[in-house]
């Protein structure tokens, strides 16, 4: 009886704990410039508190990593 307490408890809580959002690559996000652009501004909006999550800190990388590609094919490379 007391396990079934427990696990209802812990039931419980867990349906009333927030969603974690997904977390992205740097892959994905470069190959989805909308979504790139849209977590890029969610964390350049709010850097205090989501500067060090995983999707802010990929979306930076996969954003550097698309403005050295222009830059290559700007030069002709």
């Amino acid at each position: 009886m007391r396990s079934l307490l427990i696990l209802l408890a812990i039931s419980a809580l867990a349906a009333c704990s927030e969603q974690t959002e997904r977390s992205y690559t740097v892959d994905e996000l470069v190959a989805d410039e909308a979504l790139l652009s849209g977590i890029v501004a969610k964390c350049r909006n709010n850097p205090g508190e989501l500067a060090k999550t995983t999707n802010c800190r990929n979306a930076e990388a996969a954003n550097g990593k698309m403005r050295l590609q222009r830059m290559r094919q700007s030069l002709g490379g």
